[in-house]
């Protein structure tokens, strides 16, 4: 799901007669008022580097757009490692995440308002001709309603938005007359059957030629849709009926959002992640700020400052009030139940979350949006991406990096917030990591596992349409941009609709008469735009002393319950036994379970279960910290049982014309030099003759010095390793001898001996699969000569070749050379392969105090015992242990020993291996249902 912030205005009370220029004055002057406080907290920054850096902003777009142009328009996305466009229904099929993919050309509709924003007003001018002459919105394909709405006809709206603008400056466009509105009415038309239920919660996949219920339309059958894709249509739809005048758009999601409001928790004031669309029951209960939500929150605050709507101001406030009491822990975002909220959900946070700190800025909160955002910095500095997801004590939970733009756009809001060039500092850091690590000839490729360097083959069109436009905007100066960017609001997808629209068309009814406001109190507003003197006392340093405690709180591991930590050590108390901390043998920590309600069971094995009786608890307080020890012991048995798992290891090519860019996700083997302990294997690749290896090589002089490769079958991997070895390879990969075999369809695993002694086997083996292992022998057939690194994971790039191979300004970016622009099969990373069942469940959700029980075995003298033994499935290759369930959401067990050890020397064992992020929001809705 793509999820960005608005542009301007704060969580100030405005009168419904106001004009749209008292808005749009008073968001000014706050923005005036707060970028004018002189911050100490960092050196600032020359205009000339301000310049360069907003120039190497354009390059990297043009790098971008150009190669989307090039080798995938008229597709919706381009596939940077395959050099070519991905077309829905030619590709294997990514589940949800294609719902976004409607055969209309989605990266440029995307990249529209883009391009005018970086001051590209003549490719704007080719791209709307473009759109009109070969988009085409009437093609038989389910879509996402939400996706559609916030990509598709929020883009046309932002083009046409800045099209009217241009023609007016009498430059540009000045043949324009609407081409873009009419194709998003014709657009917002296709998309209203969706709203035929009673709720008026629209349903999540469409038809654009069928619509919703008719066998040709294969949809319409769905029960449930998240919460962010019934609320966040109100910006788009009240802008479709302002410009065109047919008020049923804005209705309709007007009406979405009454019942949303309507079906809130009345008592937490919180929202699910999930609801039936038919009956308005809670199907997810869980409540946060990320992934499923977040822009149904983003869209009351800025229905507010785009329409003057004093109702969606009240549901705000009455929302962030309940996010700052139950959420907030600071600077971690939790999840929580909505019936029970001071019971955490679950132990880790999502990368959508990285939008909030942006939105606290448009509030006026700027203390907790400083230190949410220094905590999610700090993540970034110590993986170079912001994983998918992360857990409370910030090791990778998900290890995805789709390039999102959350973060960059809370960096620019807080940026124009308090005029800190810290935040420049930060920009310049995203920068110079999407080059180094994602930059690839055709574009910049998705990281696949943040921890490996991996890559995806994706480039989704919110990177175009959000990320581009927050980092230009960041080093940007007023005179730099062609119009003035304070007269529009920024959609969640970072589409700008302008504030006029306000006073245009106003026949809908501003206020809600089905909600009951008398029952809020409004003594919990801020009726008024925030006071910079309160925001920023007259101390220079107040952002840098917000940031300062929490700078190296990553590298530390706050832990869990941290507030509730330090408040009991304030209060003189004992703070809550740790599952770590643990001993059955200790009659002090015996008392402390039978306190919250946690009993022994000695098995007749020896070990020792655990078993939680909520009721039995003393107090409600201690049930929650017996919960949270159970949760701790699952995750502690968890995590021990899966210590001796090998990770996968990683395969870089490195030679020319590739030079570190290409990653490919390797199995490891239980045998031979393992790569996490000893120096990466660095080599040439030669095929061996016999190609299987399972018998004395004839080519020696061909592998001697080299690293082998082998095809997999007729005998065990082991003695494949023996004959390449004494051939004198370095090294050895075996390749899947199952013709179109991928870690995209098919489970990693580790390659374990032949059940005899294997510590002759000196040399280190790696497992690709067929598709993998084509993208080198393609590259020999190509080059000849092919470099290889092999390792357990990627290396940071030559810098010195990186240097001749990157174009450093935008002219030189359209003189790449051909082989730099070579296209690569597709590029596949660690994490590769769903599970069985839901790719995106929690390994253990937390249970409730209600629940009658909940059980965590474990071994007496701390000792955890594995409650199941690894599966192995032995084939003449040997033993393949599939490595797809017993690496899903595994936690890094060894601790970073020095925090200045580089990204590319470090050894670390994986926590998570998952299948491709279904980046479409409603693969949340997929989620273990919760068991309240």
């Amino acid at each position: 799901m793509s999820k960005a912030g608005g542009g301007r205005g704060c969580g100030c009370r405005v009168p419904q007669r106001a004009s749209w220029s008292l808005v749009a004055a008073t968001a000014a002057l706050y923005l005036m008022l707060a970028t004018s406080v002189c911050t100490a907290g960092a050196a600032p920054m020359s205009r000339e580097e301000k310049q360069k850096l907003g120039n190497q902003v354009l390059e990297m777009f043009d790098h971008a757009y150009g190669n989307y142009m090039e080798h995938a328009y008229p597709a919706d996305e381009l596939m940077p490692l395959t050099c070519r466009g991905r077309v829905r229904g030619q590709e294997p099929s990514r589940g949800d995440v294609d719902d976004a993919l409607g055969k209309f050309s989605l990266t440029l509709i995307d990249s529209l308002d883009t391009l005018v924003v970086l001051n590209k007003t003549k490719e704007f001018e080719d791209a709307v001709r473009k759109v009109l002459r070969d988009v085409n919105l009437d093609n038989d394909v389910v879509v996402s309603v939400f996706e559609t709405n916030i990509r598709v006809l929020g883009g046309l709206l932002g083009g046409h938005s800045l099209a009217i603008m241009l023609k007016e400056k009498g430059e540009y466009m000045q043949w324009y007359n609407d081409e873009l509105l009419q194709m998003a009415k014709q657009l917002g038309y296709k998309l209203l059957p969706a709203f035929n239920t009673t709720s008026g919660l629209p349903y999540p996949r469409i038809n654009l030629k069928f619509g919703i219920r008719k066998p040709e339309a294969r949809t319409g059958t769905e029960t449930d849709t998240c919460t962010a894709c019934a609320g966040t249509l109100i910006l788009e739809f009240a802008a479709l009926s302002r410009f065109t005048g047919a008020t049923v758009f804005e209705e309709y999601a007007r009406k979405a959002l009454d019942f949303l409001w309507e079906k809130r928790q009345r008592s937490s004031n919180l929202v699910g992640v999930t609801i039936n669309i038919h009956t308005g029951d809670w199907v997810r209960k869980d409540s946060g700020v990320g992934a499923g939500i977040d822009s149904y929150y983003e869209y009351l605050l800025k229905a507010y400052v785009l329409l003057g709507d004093d109702s969606f101001l009240e549901r705000f406030n009455t929302h962030y009030d309940a996010i700052m009491r139950y959420i907030s822990q600071p600077p971690l975002l939790l999840d929580v139940h909505i019936h029970k909220p001071m019971l955490n959900a679950r132990t880790w946070m999502d990368a959508l979350l990285a939008f909030f700190p942006g939105l606290q800025v448009l509030k006026g909160d700027i203390r907790p949006a400083i230190e949410t955002h220094e905590m999610l910095y700090q993540v970034i500095k110590k993986h170079n991406f912001l994983p998918e997801a992360f857990t409370t004590d910030f090791r990778v939970h998900w290890a995805q990096h789709p390039l999102r733009p959350e973060f960059a756009e809370s960096t620019y809001f807080l940026y124009k917030a308090t005029g800190d060039p810290y935040y420049l500092e930060v920009g310049k850091t995203l920068i110079e990591n999407l080059n180094k690590y994602a930059r690839v000839p055709c574009g910049f490729a998705a990281m696949k596992d943040v921890r490996t360097g991996s890559h995806e083959d994706r480039m989704d069109s919110f990177f175009l349409a959000e990320m581009f436009k927050y980092l230009y905007l960041l080093f940007a100066d007023k005179e730099d941009i062609i119009f003035d960017i304070e007269d529009y609001i920024f959609t969640t997808e970072a589409h700008l609709l302008p504030l006029w629209l306000s006073t245009t068309n106003r026949s809908i009814s501003k206020k809600n008469t089905t909600s009951e406001y008398t029952e809020l109190d409004d003594s919990n507003f801020d009726w008024t735009c925030p006071n910079t003197q309160i925001l920023f006392p007259n101390d220079p340093l107040y952002a840098q002393s917000i940031r300062e405690p929490l700078k190296n709180v990553v590298d530390k591991s706050c832990p869990r319950g941290i507030i509730r930590v330090e408040e009991s050590f304030r209060s003189g108390a004992k703070p809550p036994l740790r599952a770590r901390d643990f001993m059955a043998t200790n009659p002090e920590h015996l008392e402390i379970l039978k306190k919250m309600g946690v009993s022994l069971i000695h098995l007749k094995d020896g070990r020792v279960q655990l078993v939680q009786h909520a009721i039995q608890a003393a107090s409600s307080v201690d049930a929650e910290d017996g919960l949270r020890f159970m949760q701790e012991m699952i995750e502690l048995s968890s995590q021990q049982q899966k210590e001796q798992q090998l990770p996968p290891r990683a395969v870089q090519i490195i030679s020319h014309p590739f030079f570190g860019r290409v990653v490919l996700t390797a199995g490891p083997a239980q045998f031979g030099l393992d790569l996490s302990k000893h120096k990466e294997t660095r080599g040439f690749v030669a095929s061996s003759k016999p190609y299987n290896g399972c018998s004395e090589l004839t080519n020696p002089e061909a592998v001697m010095g080299k690293i082998a490769l082998i095809q997999r079958g007729q005998c065990m991997f082991a003695e494949k390793a023996r004959n390449i070895q004494n051939a004198g390879a370095i090294g050895g990969i075996v390749i899947d001898d199952n013709e179109g075999s991928s870690s995209d369809t098919a489970p990693l695993f580790q390659m374990a001996g032949d059940g005899k002694d294997t510590d002759d086997i000196k040399i280190p083996m790696l497992f690709l699969f067929s598709k993998e292992g084509s993208i080198i022998l393609d590259a020999i057939r190509e080059h000849e000569q092919v470099e290889v690194l092999l390792s357990d994971k990627a290396r940071d790039r030559d810098p010195e070749v990186e240097n001749e191979d990157q174009p450093s300004s935008e002219n030189d970016s359209q003189n790449q050379s051909a082989e730099q622009m070579l296209p690569l099969p597709q590029t596949v990373g660690l994490a590769d392969q769903e599970s069985p069942g839901n790719p995106l469940e929690s390994p253990s959700e937390p249970p409730s105090p209600a629940d009658s029980e909940e059980a965590a075995g474990f071994a007496p003298s701390e000792q955890i015992s594995s409650p199941t033994e690894t599966q192995e499935t032995a084939g003449l290759d040997g033993e393949c242990t599939d490595l797809d369930n017993q690496l899903q959401d595994q936690p890094e067990t060894e601790e970073d020993p020095s925090p200045n050890v580089s990204w590319g020397t470090k050894a670390q064992p994986m926590d998570s291996i998952l299948a491709d992020w279904n980046e479409d929001i409603e693969a949340f809705e997929m989620m273990e249902k919760d068991e309240l």
